[in-house]
């Protein structure tokens, strides 16, 4: 921030942007456009001002905001500069730049030289991402507009409105990226708030949360265009839903009058992007909170709250768009506390790794014994094969059986399907294995030799951009008798550990015969975790607390 004065300027810089966890990860880089544009008070700016007298010395503060508030900040702008610094206006040379919200949240983070003296990001949920160690950027405006979270999506697709996680559970939810753009962060959040009043369970939520994040987590490059979004929602018979701002699917409607979507806010309420004023100058903070409270009395004025309106954007206070657009009435979800925040992005950044797996399928003697009408292994199978839809075509997953001297030289344990990506032919070369394997009978289960051997059978193949783990089914307790003890065992797999490398043992132990104690030293020497199900109605929201803990 500085005194000068220049000329009215439009300019394009490329920069480039970076996904931004509540940690500061940086997970995959993206283009983005500044379109730049500096309103000033001086006289004879290219005539853009349509001349008159100016102040002689302006205020220059750059301000970075989100693409879709631009031209109201520059209309602001424009009219906080013509007025010259009379009647106590501040005397103001603004530059607007845009650029998307988690880009500047890093830029501010890491001490950027691109770092603004003003930001109006789309939601005050990155403030706190911009902490660059010495302080959080202080929020000197709490609001300018307000946008509510949406569900867009054909009307065949919303015969149940009653929450976020019943609409997107029964369709296809498209998600915009929750690392780098608010709408997909809201959207995580907003299943969670709900939950006060729903009362989901932990595996309903999961049950949604780990597919969807395996399934986007792994594509090239995650989705950050809703416009193109919408576009595959509307085609017909689309199952697609999209998560979006109102105003988003507002100006998309202007755009194409045609398209047969509508835009739904779940019966349990909504949260919305708030478009905060953060002073982030490195210098003179008092006066870049003075530009910014005269940027919000601009931003105010009956003139701009109408072209606000027509933008698609809400007041402060959330009240409906003119003309009968977008949603109505709004009922708020209860807002996020920061550690919400944090949680929320961490565990999906954890839970959107790729994953390389070896699966190991207890067919010892015991799994013949029934639950019900049907055996032990059986279920097992079932719960295998169900859970390979949890996971996308780019993980990698392969499969061993154990129980006693079943493979070559007498192993404990018998490879079947290689470890490699899911493609069609890995997934059918999975499921045939599993179909075809019965209890041996008499057969022991040599545990903890087939964990140790799983282990490394990982470790020799790691592979460095991937969660990698060791899947273990068993019903029992090892009882081979020429196997090293549960402590030598324990030993032994720490003994492989090396923390740059981990390969993690996930125990899921089946029936009233499984014993957690020895599960859960294996498991435990590895840094995994395990799981015992009781009843066979348990073993799916086992499997999914599995993948959750990786």
């Amino acid at each position: 921030m500085g005194k000068h004065s220049s000329a009215v300027t439009r300019s394009n810089n490329n920069r480039r942007s970076v996904y931004i966890t509540a940690v500061g990860l940086l997970v995959l880089s993206l283009g983005a456009v500044f379109v730049v544009r500096s309103f000033g008070s001086e006289a004879g700016a290219d005539g853009f001002l349509g001349g008159g007298k100016a102040c002689a010395d302006p205020t220059q503060i750059q301000l970075a905001t989100t693409p879709e508030l631009q031209s109201p900040l520059e209309a602001a702008a424009k009219s906080l500069a013509a007025k010259g610094g009379k009647d106590g206006t501040p005397c103001l040379q603004v530059t607007v730049s845009s650029a998307p919200s988690a880009q500047i949240a890093r830029d501010v983070a890491h001490g950027s030289d691109n770092r603004p003296d003003l930001w109006v990001p789309d939601s005050s949920l990155w403030v706190a991402q911009a902490d660059d160690g010495q302080s959080v950027p202080s929020i000197a405006v709490a609001s300018v507009a307000t946008s509510p979270m949406v569900i867009v999506g054909r009307r065949d697709n919303f015969a149940d409105t009653s929450s976020w996680l019943r609409i997107m559970a029964a369709n296809q939810p498209a998600l915009l990226d929750p690392l780098n753009t608010t709408p997909g962060a809201l959207t995580l959040l907003a299943v969670q708030s709900e939950r006060q009043k729903t009362s989901a369970s932990d595996g309903q939520v999961s049950q949604l949360i780990v597919p969807l994040a395996q399934r986007l987590g792994s594509m090239a490059k995650p989705y950050t265009d809703v416009s193109a979004l919408f576009g595959r929602a509307d085609q017909d018979g689309s199952k697609i839903v999209v998560p979006a701002s109102e105003q988003s699917f507002v100006k998309y409607q202007e755009e194409h009058p045609e398209a047969q979507l509508r835009a739904i806010q779940p019966d349990t309420g909504t949260l919305y992007l708030d478009y905060p004023i953060v002073v982030t100058a490195k210098s003179d903070a008092e006066a870049a909170n003075d530009a910014a409270q005269a940027l919000a009395t601009e931003l105010l004025t009956d003139s701009a709250a109408q072209a606000r309106d027509q933008a698609g954007f809400r007041d402060t206070t959330l009240n409906p768009l003119g003309g009968g657009r977008g949603v109505g009435d709004v009922n708020q979800l209860t807002k996020p506390t920061s550690e919400a925040i944090d949680t929320t992005l961490q565990n999906w950044t954890r839970l959107s790794l790729s994953t390389h797996s070896l699966a190991v399928i207890d067919i010892s003697g015991s799994m013949a014994e029934k639950v019900g009408a049907k055996t032990r292994m059986q279920l097992t199978i079932e719960a295998a094969i169900g859970g390979l839809n949890l996971f996308p075509d780019s993980a990698q997953l392969g499969l061993w059986t154990f129980s006693t001297n079943i493979g070559a030289d007498k192993a404990d344990f018998k490879p079947l399907v290689p470890i490699a990506p899911l493609s069609q032919r890995q997934r059918g070369k999975i499921v045939e294995q599993l179909k075809i394997q019965h209890p041996i009978p008499n057969g022991g289960t040599g545990l903890y030799d087939t964990a140790i051997a799983a282990v490394r059978q990982v470790r020799q193949e790691y592979k460095a951009t991937a969660v990698n783990t060791v899947l273990l089914f068993t019903d029992g307790k090892n009882d081979d008798p020429g196997s090293p003890t549960l402590a030598e065992a324990v030993q032994a797999l720490k003994a492989q550990q090396d923390p740059s490398r981990p390969v993690r043992i996930i125990a899921l132990g089946m029936g009233p015969e499984a014993n957690a104690d020895e599960l859960a030293a294996l498991a435990g020497a590895t840094g995994g975790a395990s799981y015992v199900a009781r009843n066979p109605g348990d073993l799916k929201n086992v499997f999914i607390d599995a993948l959750q803990s990786r």
